[in-house]
């Protein structure tokens, strides 16, 4: 309904950077910029500076984001009102999860809402942690998936399950018959570790520091960008690596990896993460409620076919 021009200055706004706000509203960035400048002529004064490959606000483009902020809550409160007054669940929705989140735990509970809720458009974005966060914060996104704690007063977070990490190697490997490896016992091996800026990378890393190992211990490690490939790696017998319980059903059904309890265990939280909104959006409200369902049975299926490590 709202004014186009006002929406792609928002995004622009948003994310001070013309080229990020084409690529979340799918228009081309000279489209973008015509859109700007049709605004900025409407005023009759610049909106944006554009220095030295910078983006900012001017004086005025402050008060055009102002209101626009205003007049945005307003048609989302005005649209959400009336569906939740004839309980229409419809709309789009934009997700937003890690590499691990989105391969392992979203695919089913995504599939499963959408044959109930046929209504609803879903978007996927992938990202790591940190960029998830920042998709929430500017808007781009309207739920967050994530694997770490989120320092963002402002959000709201809520623990959906709790994921155990693990170490794998193949089923011959001399760690496979232990009950459990320390960090130390770890280093003794090659290591094969994700990406910088993994979120399972990150908590790995600090678990290491936790237990008197320097980090830099592991940067000679090979790095691969998905679970898959380090999970393929580790098959080949290339060295072990630390990943999600969550993450290694198929291969403990055909036998191809071993996972060993670490001690002391590493464990931590996935998270809802989105903005604190002052209404309901009943495509929202669903999608959560069907969510912690989903997560509370899958919690309680992973307890049943995959106990606790001895």
């Amino acid at each position: 309904m709202s004014d186009r021009r006002l929406q792609v200055f928002h995004a622009v706004a948003r994310l001070l950077s013309f080229t990020k706000a084409a690529e979340v509203l799918h228009m081309t960035q000279p489209a973008v910029t015509f859109q700007i400048r049709q605004l900025e002529d409407q005023f009759d004064t610049r909106l944006f500076d554009r220095t030295h490959n910078r983006v900012t606000l001017t004086e005025a483009g402050q008060i055009v984001f102002e209101y626009a902020e205003r007049i945005f809550e307003l048609y989302n409160e005005m649209e959400n009102a009336i569906r939740e007054m004839t309980d229409d669940i419809s709309g789009s929705l934009t997700i937003g999860a890690s590499t691990t989140i989105s391969e392992y735990m979203l695919p089913a509970l995504l599939g499963d809402f959408k044959s109930k809720n046929s209504d609803v458009k879903l978007r996927l974005r992938v990202s790591n942690t940190e960029g998830i966060v920042s998709m929430v914060e500017n808007n781009v996104i309207d739920l967050g998936v994530v694997e770490g704690p989120v320092s963002n007063k402002n959000l709201l977070v809520e623990v959906c399950r709790h994921d155990e990490l693990v170490l794998i190697v193949p089923p011959h490997h001399e760690l496979a018959g232990k009950s459990s490896v320390s960090a130390k016992d770890i280093l003794k091996h090659p290591f094969i570790c994700r990406e910088e800026g993994s979120g399972t990378r990150e908590v790995t890393l600090d678990y290491m520091s936790a237990q008197g190992i320097d980090k830099h211990s592991l940067s000679s490690c090979l790095e691969l960008g998905s679970p898959e490939a380090v999970k393929g790696a580790v098959e080949a017998g290339m060295g072990v690596s630390i990943v999600s319980s969550a993450s290694i059903s198929k291969e403990l059904r055909l036998g191809s990896l071993v996972p060993v309890k670490l001690d002391p265990p590493l464990a931590r939280d996935f998270s809802f993460v989105r903005q604190r909104q002052k209404f309901k959006v009943p495509a929202m409200e669903e999608l959560l409620e069907f969510a912690r369902n989903y997560c509370q049975k899958a919690q309680q299926e992973d307890l049943v076919n995959n106990p606790p490590l001895a």
